[in-house]
């Protein structure tokens, strides 16, 4: 080679080798983020909870996940058909390996969908139609249903796909049980197909993710590392961002919204969440749990429940602790979700004096006592909207001893596992948020939340007051069935009127989602209230 030549091909290398050294700390990027609670568990089945199910969603991927328009798109399956109507088969994506190297084949799928449907896990509601599930071949799975359920793929698209060797090997083949406080492997680590892998977990304090380089799916992210933070505290969750600590906080109070909104380099998202925040009555024991009235329950009569109910002024909640970031509701279900009636969406009045007259005519005119179980740092606002809550009804003569705790202790009193559905429940009174995420169908609702608690079909497994109704029962069955829109509509209004009509819940809220973050990071928000970190980017 020339010596012009030489020169030339080593100044051309040096000044390559510099600017990919010079590029490579540019390209790395973290993400930083905060929420007021920390995630319970790596388990992607400990809990039928968002934040959990949408945390570990970066990590466990199901077999169709959903799009930017929460319509469903290939994940893990790569196709489904319905044979007949009552099977469904999906044809399984190749090619695919777990972080920890395994290969992704139906016997991880049927495992998976066992191991969510057996002892210890908290997401067995969403097999309640599904019968055998059977393996094809190592690419084809077939899921036989009970009777025909056009919302089983949905239900299924909740449910990631762990791996059956690593659960094998590591003793995680049964989901810990959090409502006993149980742990196992799974519950502080994880391996899945999905774009990120957890790197380090400290429960209550933080949780590093790193950008997984095998994944199948071509990221639309630029992230390589992702650090969560839990900060409790509002005005430090607050301050971490102005100051430039984090990236993004999810949960953004209220109070600090506007200030928020204003400061240079930060930004608000904000919209309508599919999430309705209520109160629940303990319906099912004999005796309250917690409560000076003994030999019966107060709340299995109507008159006290509508009590409660009008004592509840939920457009003063929404003016003092949501600062009107909140949509009163009558219903248990969303505005924008199938099943959702604008015209039955209309709330008894708020009427105390009306209350302490119904709660004389049930025998109590000097009101009685009860526990109330609230978490702190779950839902917007949560532990101030119950302490709104004890003062209203203080006024009609009714004194609640208000337990509110962090969420991993709130959840696993208040919540059963399906085998323990028959035995009363912990608490006496409660709050809960539930959004129909698996179907984004009021059936969801109905049949999770309001119908009887059942221990051998899982049906009602997060009604945690145990509610019961028969014909609400019949038409939920038939609803989740029915094919014809006409008929399964008149359904839904029947239906929503008797749980209505019988005070069951007390629909407080629909929660307006916002987050915050700096204006240099591009996310997206779904109405779900997930949070998919595969579109983030940071500039």
């Amino acid at each position: 080679m020339k010596r012009s030549s030489f020169l030339k091909a080593t100044l051309i290398a040096a000044v390559a080798t510099v600017a990919l050294l010079g590029a490579q700390p540019g390209s790395a990027k973290t993400f930083t983020w905060a929420n007021d609670g920390d995630v319970s568990s790596m388990d992607p089945y400990a809990r039928q909870e968002t934040f959990l199910l949408s945390f570990m969603a970066n990590v466990y991927e199901p077999l169709a996940r959903r799009d930017r328009n929460l319509k469903l798109e290939p994940a893990l399956a790569t196709k489904w058909t319905q044979v007949n109507p009552t099977l469904w088969r999906f044809d399984l994506r190749k090619n695919v390996k777990f972080q920890g190297g395994e290969p992704f084949t139906a016997d991880d799928v049927l495992f998976s969908f066992e191991r969510a449907r057996g002892k210890g896990s908290n997401v067995g509601s969403n097999f309640t139609s599904v019968g055998e599930i059977r393996k094809v071949d190592d690419f084809t799975v077939e899921v036989a249903t009970k009777y025909p359920d056009p919302l089983v793929v949905d239900k299924l698209a909740q449910i990631g796909i762990m791996s059956k060797s690593w659960a094998e090997k590591n003793n995680a083949v049964n989901c810990a049980d959090m409502t006993k406080n149980e742990e196992n492997y799974a519950t502080r680590n994880a391996n899945g197909t999905g774009p990120f892998k957890i790197t380090d977990r400290e429960p209550d304090v933080k949780t590093v993710l790193e950008a997984y380089k095998g994944w199948w799916d071509k990221p639309e992210h630029n992230v390589d590392k992702v650090i969560f933070q839990r900060i409790a505290n509002d005005a430090t969750r607050v301050a971490a961002l102005l100051s430039g600590e984090i990236d993004m906080i999810y949960t953004v109070p209220p109070q600090d919204t506007d200030r928020i909104a204003k400061s240079k380099g930060l930004r608000v998202l904000e919209g309508p969440e599919t999430r309705v925040v209520f109160l629940g009555f303990n319906q099912q024991s004999t005796e309250l749990p917690e409560s000076n009235v003994k030999g019966k329950n107060p709340f299995k009569d109507k008159r006290v429940r509508e009590a409660f109910y009008r004592a509840i002024d939920v457009e003063a909640i929404k003016r003092t602790v949501m600062r009107g970031q909140s949509k009163p509701t009558a219903l248990m279900i969303g505005q924008g979700l199938n099943g959702y009636d604008k015209a039955m969406d209309v709330r008894p009045k708020y009427d105390p004096a009306l209350s302490k007259k119904l709660l004389a005519e049930a025998g109590y005119p000097n009101g009685f006592e009860t526990g109330m179980d609230c978490p702190n740092d779950r839902y917007v606002k949560d532990a101030a909207i119950c302490q709104a809550a004890v003062s209203m009804l203080a006024k009609i003569g009714i004194k609640v001893d208000l337990l509110a705790q962090t969420r991993s202790k709130y959840f696993a009193k208040i919540l059963r596992t399906q085998s323990d559905l028959a035995k009363p429940p912990n608490t006496s009174f409660y709050m809960l948020g539930w959004s129909p995420g698996a179907t984004y169908d009021v059936h969801n609702v109905f049949e999770s939340i309001i119908e009887t608690p059942d221990p051998k079909s899982g049906k009602g497994q997060y009604n945690s007051g145990g509610y019961s109704n028969a014909k609400f029962d019949e038409l939920t069955d038939k609803i989740g069935q029915e094919t014809d829109v006409a008929k399964r509509t008149a359904m839904i209004k029947e239906a929503t009127k008797i749980y209505m009509d019988d005070y069951a819940y007390i629909p407080l809220h629909q929660q307006v989602l916002v987050w915050a973050a700096k204006d240099n990071v591009d996310l997206f928000q779904p109405a779900d209230n997930y949070f998919p970190l595969r579109y983030v980017k940071v500039k």
